[in-house]
């Protein structure tokens, strides 16, 4: 027996090369990054690195909208690791995101189907997929993936064209190893927060502060955190005077368990060359939730 459709069978397939070919023109062009380099734009508050499959249970408490999008869900989903920048309100964009990951359902096919995104091309020769209705902009091929949201929903290339953003000196090292880490470039919000709460009047000189979020080195708690944040001065001298000013606020501390002041000072400051290492206690899913919004909004 002889389908009457087998004509229109014999076409499917070409159709789906065909668009195939189309998506695969939509892998975005990105230049080799030397070590300690990142494919994101200049000019963030701050930074993120992570193992997504490792920080799968704190990325879901990032406090950022655009990872609640079906888009970006399903390309987190798909994600080995990835790095990311949240920008200041002053900024065109509000959060960069550059994966890598195992793409091959996502790249482009998804998009050319769907009315809400529309394909934009760069005078680079590339394109990448923008949603008005999202205010997201996502580049993609079979193993990197790029998405940018913007402010006033404007399209905007998510892929960097610049040399890309250097890592500090000593991130690197500092960040081996765990699921979650971050430097903040300004580091303004988290220092005056915290020390607003202690009622102590002190502007602290801090070049950078990083982060590493990690699991609890304990089987008998479940979705417990600790987190290593280093405070880096310009010289060891203001390190060594700011560990006797934070031990002295530990020794002040109240009671009260619920404060980002009480993260801070639950354990001695230790003076490491021109850095204060500070130890945070035992973190629950409210204090990772309060620590990020102090610094990501």
């Amino acid at each position: 027996m002889v389908c009457k459709n087998s004509k229109s069978i014999k076409i499917i397939p070409a159709v789906i090369i065909f668009f195939l070919f189309l998506s695969c023109q939509t892998a975005p062009k990105v230049q080799d990054m030397p070590e300690g380099t990142l494919p994101l734009a200049k000019g963030a508050s701050v930074y993120i690195i992570a193992n997504a499959r490792q920080a799968h249970p704190i990325i879901e408490l990032l406090p950022i909208v655009e990872l609640n999008n079906k888009q970006t869900r399903q390309m987190l989903e798909k994600t080995d690791s990835f790095a990311a920048a949240v920008f200041p309100q002053t900024s065109v964009q509000k959060i960069q995101i550059a994966a890598n990951g195992n793409y091959p359902g996502l790249s482009g096919l998804a998009f050319t189907f769907n009315k809400n995104w529309k394909k934009q091309r760069v005078k680079s020769g590339g394109s990448y997929w923008y949603s008005a209705a999202n205010g997201l902009s996502i580049a993609m091929n079979t193993n990197q993936a790029f998405v940018v949201s913007s402010v006033d929903k404007t399209p905007v290339d998510p892929v960097t064209s610049e040399s890309g953003v250097t890592m500090p000196e000593g991130f690197y090292e500092f960040s081996r190893g765990y699921p979650v880490s971050c430097w903040l470039e300004d580091t303004a919000p988290l220092l005056s927060r915290i020390f607003s709460e202690k009622e102590i009047p002190i502007q602290l000189n801090v070049q950078y502060v990083f982060i590493n979020l990690y699991p609890a080195d304990s089987f008998d708690l479940q979705n417990q955190y600790e987190a290593l944040i280093r405070l880096r001065f310009e010289n060891a001298l203001q390190s060594r005077g700011m560990a006797a000013i934070f031990n002295l606020a530990a020794g002040l501390m109240p009671n009260d368990n619920s404060t980002l002041a009480s993260i801070f000072f639950a354990n001695p400051a230790v003076q490491n060359g021109r850095s204060l290492d500070i130890k945070t206690k035992r973190l629950t899913e409210k204090d990772i939730t309060l620590l990020l919004e102090t610094f990501l909004l």
